[in-house]
């Protein structure tokens, strides 16, 4: 269940070619830190086991530690005391701080765009009213030439 659940996700996030890059990227960024999350706790936990003095002896604490160190809460509560253990929390740490930085630049981009997108219709909309009332202003003058030409033909005809 869980493969398919992951494939889904991943679809979901890095899917539909009509999605602006931007989202693409900050969908496979997520991908991403979940991956090395769930398998960084496992790496963490297997470099830790049977030392003395660690606190990451389980994977429920390795994956709790593994989301503090990504998202650079770091309570202090679990950390690694080995090599391998730290060398895990430094790629954690370096794809955490990856991965919620192009979140936040995605974000971002999203919003100006709309903003972008908001003041070029109202920009379009102040063109298409000008536009028509050049438009009408100028009926009027050709109604009116037309109104002084009938009247002049009409006076000499009489």
């Amino acid at each position: 269940m869980l493969p398919g659940f992951l494939t889904k996700a991943v679809e979901l996030l890095l899917g539909r070619e009509g999605r602006p890059l931007h989202l693409r990227v900050a969908g496979g960024a997520t991908a991403a830190l979940v991956v090395v999350m769930l398998t960084g706790s496992y790496a963490v936990v297997a470099a830790e086991e049977e030392v003395r003095g660690a606190n990451l002896t389980s994977y429920p604490k390795a994956l709790w530690w593994s989301v503090e160190t990504a998202t650079t809460v770091g309570y202090g509560d679990f950390y690694p005391v080995t090599l391998w253990g730290r060398v895990v929390g430094a790629v954690v740490m370096i794809l955490g701080i990856t991965a919620y930085g192009m979140v936040t630049a995605a974000l971002a981009t999203w919003f100006v765009g709309r903003e972008e997108r908001r003041r070029d219709e109202r920009r379009h909309r102040g063109v298409r009213g000008a536009y028509e009332e050049t438009a009408a202003a100028l009926h009027e003058r050709f109604d009116r030439v037309e109104r002084m030409l009938a009247g002049k033909d009409g006076r000499e005809e009489r």
